[in-house]
């Protein structure tokens, strides 16, 4: 059904300066000036053919006219204002879902989480795991966290966490005389490959200028967690992201054998559309996610 409906500036304007009988407070109010708040009512009128107000030198009256009209326009009002408070508050919680991929979800942002939870409360996040990239405008997602060079065309990329490319290993295998010593001797340990960076170890060895290792040779895994717990388990010695091992660095399950590291070109970013961020919920996460990069940053 076609509606034919009144300006709403105009049924704004009425039922402003209805409540306060005059135009002077009604485009206080409205952070209009008078003569905007009278050509909004005068156009009113002309559009609905009844005079809404009868105007006096000092002194402004309802007609009979508006004297009908206006409890339903206020109702209509004190609708859409309660419509929208609800609206509101709803986005203030509710749920969040977060997509990002599984290895920095373990080990990076839900050993995290748990201060934006006692934040906000209200808020219940949901995180999803993958290596695809989400298309917001068709997924049921509203952020994403992901990994590259921040370039993605129609969203918002906020670098959150740099990585350096660093080899990790379990510290039993720096014991003994046949211990690892120096990157000379990766020759006589498994090298440990992560199946997304097939060429990690060659760039690693080229960049440490390390000779005499063949980098092809090892065992592989489709994922990193599964690489780093390899190494954790003695297996060998896996290339380390510092924002995926971290963790395990900490706890001394693995440690860094060598200083040499390697810093990457890619990195972790925090990504939205451009519009999302006027989402209470939505801007709750990105700032408290942000303000932890901040953090990091300046540790660093």
């Amino acid at each position: 059904m076609k509606r034919s409906l009144p300006p709403l500036n105009g049924l704004r304007a009425f039922e402003a300066a209805a409540r306060h009988m005059s135009f002077t407070d009604a485009a206080e109010e409205l952070s209009v000036t008078q003569a905007a708040i009278s050509h909004q009512v005068r156009g009113l009128e002309q559009r609905l053919g009844l005079k809404l107000f009868v105007r006096r030198n000092r002194s402004l009256l309802l007609s009979e006219a508006g004297q009908a009209y206006l409890p339903s326009v206020r109702a209509a009002f004190d609708q859409l204002n309660e419509a929208t408070e609800k609206l509101l508050q709803k986005d203030k919680g509710g749920n969040l879902t977060v997509t990002t991929t599984s290895s920095f979800a373990v080990k990076w942002l839900v050993p995290r989480l748990g201060g934006f939870q006692r934040s906000h409360p209200e808020i219940d996040v949901r995180v999803s795991t993958g290596t695809s990239l989400v298309d917001f405008s068709r997924e049921d997602v509203d952020i994403g966290i992901r990994y590259g060079r921040g370039q993605w065309s129609n969203l918002l990329a906020e670098r959150l966490v740099s990585e350096d490319v660093m080899p990790v290993c379990a510290p039993s295998l720096l014991k003994g005389p046949n211990g690892l010593k120096k990157p000379a001797d990766l020759r006589r340990f498994n090298l440990l490959h992560i199946g997304s960076f097939p060429d990690d170890w060659q760039v690693w060895l080229t960049a440490a200028g390390v000779k005499g290792v063949d980098a092809s040779r090892g065992v592989s895994f489709d994922f990193a967690l599964a690489a780093y717990q390899a190494a954790m388990d003695g297996l060998g010695v896996a290339l380390g992201r510092n924002p995926l091992v971290e963790p395990d660095l900490k706890a001394g399950r693995l440690v860094i054998p060598f200083e040499f590291k390697r810093s990457s070109d890619f990195a972790y970013y925090l990504v939205y559309p451009p519009e999302a961020i006027r989402r209470r919920k939505i801007k709750a996460f990105r700032d408290w996610i942000v303000s932890l990069s901040d953090v990091a940053q300046q540790a660093a």
